[in-house]
């Protein structure tokens, strides 16, 4: 398991390979989260991972706590995944939506 930076985050955003995962309760998503992401709160990572078998899951939570445990779990699994470091709070980026 590998973590990236928030500022590095862009790069992942919209390419071939990489799922972008919220793992922020559906709230906090609606109130803003990064373009293309899936959101898979507690107990519904299953249904996000549907038909991304191969793909590089990019994990990210609020700070960052989170999606390094679940990336952590997800890698036990098979699944090869990245931890935003800092999660949504520290992203800067252009591609954050309200």
């Amino acid at each position: 398991m590998e973590t990236i930076s928030a500022k590095n985050l862009d790069w992942y955003v919209g390419r071939r390979g990489y799922l972008l995962i919220d793992l922020r309760t559906r709230a906090e998503f609606l109130e803003g989260h990064i373009r293309g992401a899936q959101n898979a709160p507690d107990g519904e990572m299953h249904a996000c991972l549907n038909g991304h078998i191969g793909d590089i899951l990019i994990l990210y939570c609020d700070r960052g706590a989170k999606s390094l445990s679940v990336a952590r779990e997800l890698e036990e699994k098979g699944w090869r995944t990245k931890s935003v470091v800092g999660g949504i709070h520290a992203y800067r980026g252009c591609n954050l939506t309200a």
